[in-house]
């Protein structure tokens, strides 16, 4: 890790829910979050579900969250990764991520190692005994 810099994560953030209109003010200070964290972030995580419903086509992906796209965007363009595992409420999501904004796309957990400690880095949903029933 370089000095003076962080690892940002972040989860859940469900935007559109319960209305596209009354997520917005999150959708704000979500981007103003980003503002903040990407003048010292190493790298920034996104852990699932950051809409509450995405769901993706060949061509055509959700209207809206163009604020929160767009800021991806920039942080991506700056050279700061940011890495998505997909989760619960995304789980439509295909390649937009990856293709148009540079944004590797996960599925499965995946092990980061950071000052020389391992973690397993994923969205959680399903993991803890018993997450299971919602899903029969």
């Amino acid at each position: 890790m370089t000095p003076n810099k962080k690892i940002y994560f972040a989860s859940d953030q469900h935007f559109g829910a319960p209305t596209p209109e009354l997520s917005f003010p999150r959708e704000q200070k979500f981007v103003a979050w980003l503002d903040e964290v990407k003048k010292d972030a190493e790298a920034i995580f996104l852990l699932g579900d950051l809409f509450d419903f995405w769901f993706e086509y060949k061509t055509v992906v959700p209207k809206g969250y163009i604020r929160v796209l767009g800021k991806l965007a920039e942080i991506r363009d700056s050279g700061i990764p940011i890495y998505f595992f997909v989760g619960n409420h995304d789980l439509w999501m295909n390649d937009y991520f990856q293709k148009v904004l540079d944004i590797p796309t996960f599925r499965d957990n995946q092990e980061y190692t950071f000052n020389g400690k391992t973690f397993l880095i994923g969205h959680g949903d399903g993991k803890g005994p018993g997450d299971k029933g919602y899903k029969r």
